[in-house]
């Protein structure tokens, strides 16, 4: 017969519960695992990435500009009269001295204001000489009648004298003295008045013949301006150098100020280097440089600084302390370096690529083996062309990636391979 087996529907029921629970606790718990786990780092390959080590000792600050070698004696010559340009004799290049024609002008009007200034120069030459003859010859009057004078007060004094003794031995009469005495006085008085007359005639005469002098200076100074105008339609260097520049063609009309040419003296140049304005601020007088003329380099000092910043940059000048090496000439493209200061003990590396003065950014520092990296915050300090000093965030030995990491911002960790 059969026997009725117990029913266990209930205790599959509760194996196949607790079967589900522990699944849904088993996915649960490796669902948190998985989410703490840290995303997988990006692969770097390490041949492309320029790295460093962070070092610590002495380190120069330098700052680096392009420029070009420039004549420190420039001579522009302009146009000292309007004029036309008929010849231009010789062409930029060329070696000049002080009195090798450049250009020849004319100008009609010119050429007549002088004749013109001539002309009353001569007149004014004339008017001073007749002048002349006319004051002497009045002077000549006057002295003749002072002399007059005189002779008669001297004859009239020794009449009195006369007079005199003869009354006292009682052979003249008194009224025959008193009458002399008079006559002397009257002539004294006219011999006084005739000296101050010829005083006042020679001050008269000076003060007539140094202002006909002036007319004479002032038209002399009319025609030396004329005749210098003149001269310079005959376009001169006025210096010892090298041609640069003709800035007029032949034909042309040109205004008065206007430059026609400008000179050079070559064996004088200096460099122009243009510094950016951010690196500008600790440039000072007397620091030494040293400039690559692509020939040579050359040592030198800075002798000036522009006080304007003009497109972003600063213009300084550097003398140099030597000769130029062969080759060098002016408008040629060189590199400058100016030393800013020499800092002896600091904690320095080589410059990221957007690693500025005075800022923080941060930096993939490598591990030890070189098979990872980590991003760290880094403050750095002074900087100089291919250094910069390291205020915290790295120690000495680290190893940083300093080349281009922008496309890894959004990640703290790479590996490199």
């Amino acid at each position: 017969m059969d026997i009725q087996r117990p029913s266990n529907a209930r205790a599959k029921k509760i194996k196949r519960i607790v079967y589900v629970t522990a699944a849904v606790v088993l996915c649960a718990g490796i669902t948190l695992a998985l989410s703490k786990l840290k995303p997988a780092a990006p692969s770097v390959d390490a041949s492309t990435i320029w790295p460093d080590t962070v070092k610590r000792g002495p380190m120069l600050r330098e700052v680096r500009g392009l420029g070009t070698l420039v004549p420190e004696d420039i001579h522009w010559i302009p146009a000292q009269t309007a004029a036309r340009v008929d010849k231009i004799v010789i062409r930029p290049g060329h070696l000049v001295k002080p009195d090798t024609v450049i250009l020849e002008m004319s100008n009609p009007e010119t050429q007549r204001d002088l004749l013109d200034a001539e002309y009353l120069l001569k007149a004014a030459e004339a008017d001073y000489a007749n002048l002349k003859v006319q004051i002497d010859s009045d002077l000549m009057t006057q002295k003749a009648n002072e002399a007059n004078v005189r002779s008669d007060f001297e004859q009239t004094h020794l009449q009195h004298d006369v007079d005199e003794k003869l009354y006292k031995e009682g052979i003249a009469a008194d009224v025959t003295r008193q009458l002399s005495k008079v006559k002397e006085d009257q002539l004294a008085i006219r011999l006084k008045l005739e000296g101050e007359r010829t005083a006042v005639s020679l001050d008269s005469a000076k003060a007539r013949l140094a202002a006909q002098q002036s007319r004479v200076e002032q038209q002399k100074a009319l025609y030396q301006l004329r005749l210098t105008q003149a001269q310079s339609l005959h376009v001169r260097a006025g210096i010892t150098g090298v041609l640069q520049l003709v800035p007029v063609e032949e034909g042309q009309n040109v205004a008065v100020g206007t430059n026609v040419a400008r000179v050079a003296d070559p064996n004088k140049l200096k460099a122009e280097i243009k510094i950016a304005e951010t690196q500008a601020k600790d440039i000072r007088e007397m620091q030494k440089a040293t400039v690559d003329t692509r020939n040579g380099i050359v040592t030198g000092h800075v002798s000036r600084m522009d006080p304007s910043v003009v497109n972003g940059t600063v213009t300084v000048d550097v003398t140099f302390d030597g000769p130029l090496p062969p080759g060098a000439r002016s408008d040629l493209s060189v590199d400058g370096t100016i030393e800013l200061e020499n800092l002896r003990d600091v904690l320095f590396v080589g410059r990221p690529v957007h690693g500025q003065a005075d800022s923080t950014i941060s930096l993939f520092k490598m591990t030890p083996d070189g098979s990872e990296a980590s991003r760290v915050n880094v403050k750095l300090g002074r900087s100089s062309v291919t250094t910069i000093e390291v205020l915290s965030g790295l120690q000495v030995g680290d190893k940083v990636i300093l080349s281009d990491m922008s496309q890894w911002d959004n990640v703290d960790r790479i590996r490199l391979k």
